[in-house]
């Protein structure tokens, strides 16, 4: 009998798979390792001017110190005097101008070559659109010197000129020539 009972059994499996759907197939995913958690190490190397991030098993990666920087410094000038040529001062036509100012570095950044001074309205007067700003440490005064041509006709002009730091933002007082050009 335990012959019959197994024969039944195996009828009773074949037919039940038989009615059912069949199966879905699972798509097979490899399994991925975790990730390690990896603790940097920074290491500043002043000589080379980087600041180093040093991690295992990942490579090393290299950081400018310029990005991180957290003292950043502040940019300002100060409008002091006109050496030469006062506002307003007659001038005759096709004379050529001179214009020097004396300017205050009240900022916390030494300007560098990267600082231009920028024409901002008023008449070009036959200066080129920017000049280097002086060189100048952080609370000293610099002459800022630009050479115009006045123009052949009568009448009172404008130049205003405009400090730029090296990432183009504009800062400090903007500065000025105001002449009267009049007929000689």
């Amino acid at each position: 009998m335990p012959s019959r009972n197994l024969f039944l059994l195996l009828l009773a499996l074949i037919s039940a798979s038989a009615c059912s759907p069949l199966p879905t197939e699972t798509p097979f995913i490899p399994p991925t390792a975790l990730p390690q958690l990896i603790e940097p190490t920074l290491i500043i190397n002043p000589t080379q001017n980087v600041v180093v991030v040093q991690t295992t098993p990942v490579p090393t990666i290299i950081i400018p110190t310029a990005t991180i920087n957290p003292t950043d410094c502040v940019n300002n000038l100060i409008f002091v005097e006109d050496l030469t040529i006062p506002d307003n001062t007659p001038i005759a036509y096709g004379a050529t101008l001179d214009k020097q100012w004396l300017v205050q570095n009240n900022g916390t950044c030494d300007w560098n070559a990267g600082y231009r001074l920028k024409y901002i309205g008023g008449a070009v007067l036959g200066a080129p659109d920017e000049i280097a700003l002086y060189p100048a440490k952080s609370g000293t005064q610099a002459t800022i010197q630009i050479t115009f041509t006045a123009p052949f006709e009568d009448g009172k002009y404008e130049s205003a000129w405009q400090a730029f730091d090296p990432n183009g933002f504009a800062f400090g007082d903007p500065i000025f020539m105001r002449i009267e050009v009049v007929s000689p």
